[in-house]
């Protein structure tokens, strides 16, 4: 079992920057891939980035790409999404998500992560 826990959400100007931060704990983190999805209110969620188990490689949604930076430290079992360049319409509920493949981490796939986070809020005012 894997327990992940989110931090770092709150309230920002658009033009801003947040770090979301997802710690792990309950197996060896570093088989873990690693990925973030967001959901807006009255939208679905939907996959933002992803990172492999070294962190050598980096997937991004389309509408973050050049904005986010997703990074992982295994040695201290966490995973990062730094935020920078931040709009009203990135404002959603963020969640950490873990499994074994990378495939479900970018969203590439039906499947869903084997593991979420309870959720960190974010909001970009305008």
């Amino acid at each position: 079992q894997v327990q992940l826990v989110e931090s770092g959400g709150g309230l920002v100007q658009a033009g801003g920057s947040l770090r979301l931060s997802c710690a792990s704990s309950g197996r060896t983190f570093s088989s873990l891939r690693m990925g973030w999805f967001r959901q807006a209110p009255g939208k679905e969620r939907e996959f933002v980035a992803a990172i492999s188990w070294s962190g050598g490689s980096t997937y991004y949604a389309d509408s973050v790409k050049g904005r986010f930076t997703v990074s992982r430290d295994n040695a201290k079992n966490s995973v990062y999404l730094q935020m920078n360049s931040l709009k009203p319409e990135d404002t959603a509920v963020y969640y950490c998500a873990a499994g074994l493949s990378l495939t479900v981490l970018r969203g590439s796939s039906p499947a869903q992560p084997d593991y979420w986070g309870q959720g960190t809020q974010v909001t970009v005012s305008s």
